[in-house]
């Protein structure tokens, strides 16, 4: 017989329940919540992220066309739709920011154990921003442009495993220079981010806090070379130069900066990029840029693969609510890809997912042989049934 529960019954009992119900203590989020708890607007919502529901309609049904599978998720009876809304609209999203970088420290032990692709010591760590449109008429406190809003999502990419460790929502307006100045990096990281952070002000704090960068330089940058390195013979790699910005030619060594050119054949082009680091190679430093392309990669997977491009509610906190549970989502995900032996992609791993959230079989089992038929329920389905034939 058949006696594991159901998987999304089993990806939940990665996020201790002990510990979920000790953050809503701390952020006092079920102060008016009249019978509904923390606990099943988290399964709710972790259901519209796993289970791409549409719309609260689609959530509430889903779960309630499941009633009898609902128990052992720890929830009593499937919510209300009004109950739901008020709840995304009023419980402090904190709560669930809170439970994402607890799910973080899981997956992040889980990733310590993977092989790197760069040998330096450095923990490499990738910065960028993704906007998310939204209809100003019905978001109005999501300001982007005059006729336009929409919210956007800065986030710090681990390297280890591809993780999101730092998230922060804003209105769309919000410059990435203003979040990335709100963040701090442990030294000895290396930060990788594009075009979009043109803040020497900024380069310069991070190279005075010990964490070394790799980015573009803009072609309209006025600097002095001050030494011209040796590049390697035949390579791509056409100059080498340790550069002083003009704008900061008076503070003397701690601004000096190294400017590499490299000539990219996939793209037939010349890219300039800068860094604050002298010690490692000039190809090293191109290879962790193109390294950069990762947190693209991942945000195109959270938009195509959770619930983050529509939202089911309006105000500011139902939006961040929402929002966060697909980062925990993705985070669990992205767990269970860690810890497969199969070949998932995040995107394909996603899908399946959804179609397997009430069936009844080992989670474990079903990731490193997910074509493997289930096993049959004693005397249920693994029979033959018989026919009978009218004489």
């Amino acid at each position: 017989m058949n006696r594991v529960c159901s998987i999304f019954s089993q990806i939940l009992q990665l996020i201790p329940r002990p510990e979920f119900e000790t953050s809503v203590k701390e952020h006092k989020a079920e102060r008016h919540a009249r019978g509904f708890g923390s606990w099943t607007q988290f399964i709710a919502m972790l259901f519209c992220q796993l289970g791409h529901a549409q719309s609260l309609r689609e959530i509430t049904g889903g779960l309630a066309a499941s009633e009898g599978k609902l128990r052992h998720l720890g929830v009593q009876e499937p919510p209300k739709r009004t109950t739901l809304s008020y709840a995304n609209a009023h419980r402090p999203w904190q709560l669930y920011e809170g439970v994402f970088y607890k799910v973080l420290a899981t997956c992040q032990a889980e990733a310590k154990s993977r092989k790197r692709k760069f040998r330096f010591k450095h923990k490499l760590l990738s910065l960028d921003s993704t906007v998310i449109p939204v209809c100003l008429s019905v978001f109005d406190w999501a300001q982007y442009k005059r006729t336009k809003g929409a919210v956007k999502l800065h986030m710090v990419l681990d390297h280890d495993g591809y993780l999101p460790s730092f998230a922060v929502i804003t209105e769309g307006k919000t410059a990435d220079i203003t979040a990335a100045r709100q963040m701090s990096f442990v030294a000895g990281t290396m930060l990788v981010f594009d075009r979009g952070y043109p803040d020497y002000d900024w380069w310069l704090e991070l190279t005075r806090h010990k964490v070394d960068f790799v980015t573009r330089l803009k072609d309209n940058a006025e600097y002095g070379v001050v030494e011209k390195r040796e590049t390697p013979e035949g390579s791509n790699i056409l100059r080498d130069e340790v550069i002083l910005l003009c704008s900061q030619q008076e503070l003397g060594p701690i601004a000096l900066l190294r400017r590499i050119e490299v000539w990219i054949e996939e793209k037939q082009e010349t890219m300039v990029f800068v860094t604050n680091n002298m010690k490692l190679a000039a190809s090293t430093i191109a290879a962790i840029y193109k390294e950069r392309w990762q947190i693209e990669l991942f945000f195109k997977a959270l938009k195509q693969g959770l619930k983050i491009k529509t939202f089911v509610g309006t105000t500011e906190n139902a939006v961040q609510t929402q929002i966060w549970t697909a980062l925990i989502a993705i985070l669990l995900v992205k767990y269970l890809q860690l810890k497969s032996t199969f070949g998932w992609s995040l995107s394909n791993l996603v899908a399946l997912l959804r179609q397997q959230l009430f069936v009844y079989r080992d989670l474990w089992k079903w990731l490193n042989d997910p074509f493997q038929a289930p096993p049959a329920l004693e005397g249920i389905h693994d029979g033959q049934m018989s026919l009978a034939f009218g004489s």
